[in-house]
């Protein structure tokens, strides 16, 4: 069927209206920000060059490869779940476009062009009559042999890969390429045209149904594009979403936001107008010269009121009218930062972007890396740590993926590509572009792809340099601060300083203060995720030790580094001590480190449940061994003769208690032994070297799907240390010596173990055993001798008037029972019957 032939007048004002709105496009280097003139009338699109969908008179038709009718097949059908691809293929193929002819253009300016053919730009718009999206660029265009190698045979559009790559199972969710990608198009469309005109060819319409065969023909009607590529989709009817505006905006600024070429689209709104209402007596009063205007200037104030009343009268009378208005707007208008010299860009950039990047308005970030990698893998990448944690970051670890985007070559790939960064590092917000990533594999491929594990790698280091950096610069700011207020107390005894100089002083504090919170914020929030990269990121552990802050004995309410640990060791200390507890105040308490702290040792508080996975990770940090010092074996230094010879004498003092009590506490533990930890408490209970803590023991018990009994043997075997200086203990060696067989002593060594294994931090097996022997010492100390409890005795009748009632009650109830064959027991036989519920377990133990 032959195409319909444009009427010559429509096509006369299209070339006139084309003409005059394309004068204000955009010139080869603008940006969207930058751009000097904007279009005031819309540019006209091509007119659509088959309404009846079929290939026109004389057009020259070919069939597809067979691999290309085969790949069109599997696009439509099953590759891509989401088809606001499209979209995105064919502004990346735009930009491709355009970025050769500004590359032709450095060698020979006359590729370029003149006029509006030297705007290096994209131009979207909808046609919903035609139900038709076009999308137009002005770059290098294509030739009759492009069209042919590019669009209807296997050339180097990855095409080949595709087939590949689908024939051995991986992924079919490509991103794809000139050829590859282009064909997305039929996701969305039915037909399809291609108007394209090469700097040395005429200008050419390619077209297809991708039923098969395609046809090229020289476009003879057609506005003339002067330069570039212009692809009409004629869209499906299942797809008639994308003729909206807002739909085609945000696919723009989702996939397309950083592209270097401007984009703009052609947008319709309706405004309100005020005109004059013609054939009426009042008239606009007309525009006075500028001699008339100066004789004015001596006129009175009253009279110029008068004046105003009167043109108040004589002014036009208007009505509002509904217009039209097409206007072309910008659609990417975040610059693409990362392309710019980290120099050039300032702080108030860096923030800005963040924003864009975060969706979040509120929050400002804490840190930025902004680098460039060369070698293999070229890429290009900005990354920010956040003012603050999200609520949620920790509720859902394992499933959380990292919010960083992939970029190949400004085209948008993913948001959040998993394989770039690990789980740690997913509170990072940024970006990574490569121009050296391919673009025509699977996306299975590209999470096997070697540049992709380099760009890990790299992105890893720079991240952990990232807060790094702002650690040291938290300790140089409170260094500062130091200095300054010892120069500023040194200065207050001399002469007073100037106004001035005070008010430029204090600011600069403020900025120090600032700088000196700054880690302490970033830890605050994600110290965490720092813990998981110590445990999940092996490579990397001795660059994170030094970012672990913790309180201790020494500085129970500032928070410190390793470094600085390790500063203000003894001499001769060879361990780092620390303890994990539940809280702060729980491990400053705790016996374990009482010795040690008299000691003049320093012992780090670990109150995060995260520590005890930490330090089962970690060995030792510049060569200096963690110790737990609720673990056996604690070595304190060197000890000199008579420490040694007094430790000596203790153990051979209390050998024998010692036997005696690991005899008498049987398999809870594995030795009793005399302890060189403890200060004021009498006893402790510590895990082997190698067992569970007190605290991983909770943490254990805890767990909804724990096992019990990989529990039981990973907490090891407990040893029971006691102090040969507390009167507890010298009184219960003077009591067994005494009376080895005694109930009684065998009762406080028991009760003085169960009482030291609970300040320990252990969880008792039987709780119920322990209540009954403190009650059992809370009776002797207060001189009760029998513990029984007596049974409740009912009132007797007629105690009270008012109870008569109820006492006739009763009697009615027992000769009831009397009659029916049943004795009321009397306190012998109740005594019986409750010694026969306590032995059936409906009792209490009686205590």
């Amino acid at each position: 069927m032959l195409r319909a032939p444009a009427k010559p007048g429509a096509l006369l004002l299209l070339l006139l209206v084309c003409g005059t709105a394309l004068q204000g496009a955009r010139g080869q280097d603008a940006t969207p920000e930058a751009a000097d003139a904007v279009p005031e009338t819309p540019a006209a699109v091509a007119a659509p060059s088959a309404k009846d969908r079929q290939f026109r008179e004389g057009a020259e038709a070919r069939p597809f490869q067979a691999e290309v009718s085969r790949m069109m097949d599997i696009i439509i059908h099953s590759l891509y779940s989401n088809k606001d691809i499209f979209l995105r293929e064919l502004v990346s193929n735009a930009a491709d476009a355009l970025d050769k002819i500004r590359f032709l253009s450095l060698t020979d300016k006359s590729q370029l062009g003149e006029g509006d053919t030297a705007k290096l730009e994209m131009l979207l718009s909808v046609d919903p009559e035609q139900k038709m999206i076009s999308l137009r660029d002005r770059g290098v265009g294509m030739t009759r042999a492009d069209l042919v190698s590019n669009l209807g045979t296997i050339a180097k559009s990855g095409t080949a890969a595709f087939l590949e790559q689908m024939q051995k199972g991986g992924d079919l969710n490509l991103i794809g390429q000139f050829g590859v990608g282009f064909y997305s198009v039929y996701l969305v469309a039915d037909y399809v045209e291609v108007v394209t005109k090469h700097n040395d060819d005429v200008q050419l319409i390619w077209e297809s149904k991708a039923d098969g065969s395609f046809a090229i023909s020289e476009d003879r009607e057609g506005p003339p594009l002067g330069r570039g590529t212009q692809i009409n989709i004629y869209l499906k009817d299942s797809c008639q979403e994308y003729l909206q505006e807002d739909k085609l905006k945000e696919l723009v600024q989702r996939y397309s936001e950083f592209i270097n070429f401007p984009i703009y689209m052609l947008t319709h709104s309706t405004v309100n107008k005020e005109v004059p209402i013609e054939g009426e007596e009042g008239a606009a009063p007309e525009e006075l010269s500028d001699e008339e205007k100066s004789a004015k200037g001596d006129v009175e104030v009253a009279d110029e009121e008068e004046e105003e009343e009167g043109e108040a009268a004589k002014a036009p009378k208007t009505r509002t009218v509904t217009e039209q208005v097409s206007e072309w707007k910008a659609l990417n208008d975040n610059q693409a930062l990362w392309l710019r010299p980290p120099g050039d860009v300032s702080d108030e950039e860096y923030a800005k972007f963040y924003k864009a990047l975060s969706k979040n308005e509120w929050d400002t970030p804490l840190a930025h890396s902004h680098f460039k990698a060369e070698g293999d893998v070229e890429f290009k990448a900005v990354m920010f740590v956040p003012g603050q944690a999200t609520p949620d970051l920790y509720d859902n670890y394992y499933a959380r993926k990292p919010s960083i985007k992939l970029y190949v070559r400004r085209v948008f790939i993913s948001e959040s590509f998993e394989d770039l960064l690990p789980k740690w590092l997913s509170f990072l917000v940024g970006l990574v572009d490569s121009d050296t990533m391919p673009l025509n594999v699977s996306r299975e491929m590209l999470q096997l792809h070697e540049g992709l594990k380099v760009i890990r790698k790299k992105l890893v280091r720079k991240a952990i340099d990232m807060i790094k950096k702002l650690a040291d610069g938290q300790d140089r700011a409170l260094k500062e601060l130091e200095e300054k207020d010892a120069a500023k107390a040194a200065a207050a005894e001399g002469e007073e300083a100037g106004a001035e100089k005070a008010a430029g002083e204090e600011e600069e504090r403020k900025k120090l203060e600032e700088q000196g919170k700054a880690y302490t914020k970033f830890w605050t929030g994600f110290g965490k995720s720092l813990k998981m990269g110590l445990i999940e990121d092996q490579g990397n552990r001795r660059r994170l030790l030094p970012l672990l802050r913790f309180h201790s004995s020494k500085s129970p309410d500032k928070q410190i580094s390793l470094a600085q640990y390790v500063e203000g060791m003894k001499e001769g200390q060879k361990h780092i001590y620390y303890l994990v507890g539940t809280s702060k105040e729980e491990v400053a308490g705790s016996p374990f480190v009482e010795s040690l702290v008299e000691r003049g040792y320093e012992v780090l508080f670990m109150t995060d449940p995260l520590d005890e996975y930490v330090m089962q990770n970690v060995q030792e940090f510049e060569d200096k061994e963690f110790a737990n010092v609720s673990k056996e074996d604690l070595k304190m230094g060197d000890k000199d003769e008579v420490e040694k010879k007094a430790q000596k004498k203790a153990k051979e003092e209390f050998k024998g208690l010692a036997k005696w009590w690991k005899e008498s506490l049987g398999a809870a533990v594995e030795n009793v032994k005399v302890s060189k930890r403890l200060a004021t408490t009498p006893c402790v209970v510590v895990s082997s070297k190698y067992g569970w803590s007190a605290t991983m023991e909770k943490i254990a018990r805890a767990q909804t799907l724990g096992d019990a009994d990989r529990a039981k043997y990973m907490r090891g075997q407990r040893s029971l240390e006691i102090n040969p200086r507390h009167p507890l203990i010298r009184e219960l060696k003077a009591q067994q010596e005494a009376s080895p067989d005694s109930a009684a002593v065998k009762e406080n060594a028991q009760l003085l173990y169960q009482t030291c294994l609970l300040e320990s931090g252990f969880m008792l097996d039987d709780m119920k055993d322990f209540n009954a022997r403190v009650f059992r010492l809370l009776a002797k100390d207060m001189n009760v001798k029998d513990l029984s409890v007596a049974r409740e005795e009912a009132e007797p009748q007629g105690a009270d008037d008012g109870d008569e009632e109820e006492a006739a009650g009763a009697a009615e109830e027992e000769d009831a029972a009397a009659a029916g064959g049943a004795e009321v027991p009397d306190d012998a036989e109740l005594q019986r019957m409750m010694e026969q519920m306590k032995d059936m377990g409906m009792q209490h133990t009686e205590l």
